[in-house]
């Protein structure tokens, strides 16, 4: 696929990287000819320097023969721009921007076709603050993420010694929860992929990854650890965009303490808030921390815009007794690097959003796409279509599928009637069925699948699977 990218900055630029290993054909655009420099020296991608909203440079990119523009500059008016002269002078067919304010978003007629012309406008802040907001919810998972427009969850939970699953095969879930049906989508021990199957035996260590229901979910994850106590207090290092949006959607549940360095933004953090407490200092002054009884915190989130910042006041919170610290880091060595350490969370803000483009460089017609483990692995939810005469998955058990080693299909969300539409529209009704894949389960037309692959190398079979084959339109 032919992409161009607006914007070399920490999201343009990862995005660059992790789509040009896919053997995509990209080009960035940017200002900073040191920047466009230093990525062509560690990424096979073609630049070119200039303002991302002039004509005569998005010419240059090529992309009059783009599938895709993603337009992630700094500027949310110069991504707009962009993207209107992609649909008037290149006619691009899938245009992408990433859109920070709330005022424009709070208005999606200017995204309209006859207006600037976004297909998809993303603010990964917004991403950011509802994954965080996830995690608040459930205190005991490393991630949560959703399909079928909040239908079906997906959790990863590290088991503990003494859980009730622990030490008995994957078989036994069945067993113990008959009411409640629910699979087990991927294992990971000491950093490593085992294939789950019903005989498998889960360990104290063991990173679970489980699918379920989404009102079923948290009877699941009881299963494989001790449920901690809902979070009543919260500590938020950082009060930019994330940090204020974050405050915003959990002060009316929790008691929140804010940390912002700045006076000036401080006093507007405070005038935009209505419950939450904004304090004026630096986040990594342990004695503010102290003086704030940041030890009685149930969590502390980092969200300042240095990942330094952000590593050493979580290290400084975990220390002085916050039970779960969260750390926003940009970086993603430092992401590995901190992962399995002393900081229980690190985010990082591009994998929250490459999920919204993989959905749309993935062949087939893919619904949503995850990315986990750092970008190693990703859940799909695809779109089934055709009939067994034209399809590899329609009509056929899951037993059936030809499945490469490491995939795992499992759930499927199936609609009652107008098939497909509902789901693809983002609504629901309760005759929408959610079924927990097993060996015998039939995949019908409009049935969409969500599949767990331990290995992203893995996605192209998949997509292969779900095409349908030529001339059944």
């Amino acid at each position: 696929m032919k992409i161009v990218i607006l914007g070399a900055g920490q999201v343009g630029s990862s995005v660059a990287e992790n789509l040009a290993s896919e053997a995509n054909d990209i080009t960035i655009v940017d200002t900073n000819a040191d920047r466009l420099r230093d990525l062509q020296d560690r990424v096979d991608v073609r630049t070119v320097c200039g303002n991302a909203a002039h004509p005569a440079i998005l010419e240059q990119t090529g992309l009059e023969d783009a599938d895709l523009l993603f337009a992630v500059t700094q500027s949310d008016e110069t991504n707009m721009v962009a993207c209107k002269l992609a649909s008037t002078l290149f006619n691009t067919p899938t245009k992408i921007a990433r859109i920070r304010s709330a005022d424009y978003l709070s208005h999606p007629e200017i995204f309209s076709r006859e207006n600037f012309a976004v297909d998809v406008p993303i603010c990964p802040e917004q991403l950011l603050t509802d994954y965080i907001v996830k995690l608040l919810e459930f205190p005991e998972a490393l991630q949560v993420l959703e399909f079928a427009h909040g239908r079906v969850s997906l959790a990863a939970v590290r088991a503990f010694p003494g859980g009730p699953l622990v030490g008995h095969p994957i078989s036994y879930l069945r067993t113990h929860m008959p009411q409640i049906d629910a699979r087990v989508a991927a294992v990971y021990r000491q950093d490593a992929p085992i294939a789950p199957e019903g005989s498998t035996v889960i360990e104290a260590g063991d990173e679970v990854f489980i699918i379920a229901a989404t009102e079923n979910l948290r009877g699941v994850m009881r299963e494989l650890r001790r449920m901690d106590k809902p979070v009543k207090r919260v500590m938020l290092g950082g009060g930019g965009n994330i940090g204020r949006r974050l405050a915003k959607a959990i002060e009316d549940k929790c008691e929140v303490k804010i940390i912002e360095f700045g006076k000036a933004s401080a006093e507007r953090l405070a005038a935009d808030l209505t419950r939450a407490l904004v304090l004026q200092g630096d986040v990594t002054d342990e004695e503010l921390l102290e003086a704030e009884n940041i030890g009685e915190m149930d969590v502390y989130c980092a969200l300042t815009n240095d990942d330094e910042d952000n590593i050493m006041s979580a290290l400084l919170a975990k220390r002085m007794g916050v039970r779960k610290v969260i750390a926003l880091i940009t970086r993603s060595a430092y992401v590995n690097l901190l992962q399995e350490g002393r900081i229980d969370i690190a985010i990082s803000p591009m994998q929250s959003t490459i999920g919204t483009l993989l959905a749309r460089v993935r062949r087939g017609d893919v619904a949503v796409v995850h990315s986990l483990r750092r970008g190693a692995a990703e859940a799909l939810e695809l779109v089934a279509h055709g009939d067994a005469r034209s399809s590899q998955v329609v009509g056929r058990r899951i037993e059936e599928i030809d499945l490469p080693k490491g995939a795992t299909i499992g759930a499927i969300v199936r609609q009652r009637n107008t098939a497909g539409a509902r789901i693809a529209a983002g609504e629901h009704d309760t005759e929408d069925q959610v079924i927990m894949a097993h060996h015998d389960t039939m995949i019908e037309a409009d049935d969409h699948v969500i599949v767990f692959v331990v290995n992203k190398r893995m996605v192209p079979r998949v997509e292969k699977l779900f095409q349908v084959s030529a001339g059944v339109f």
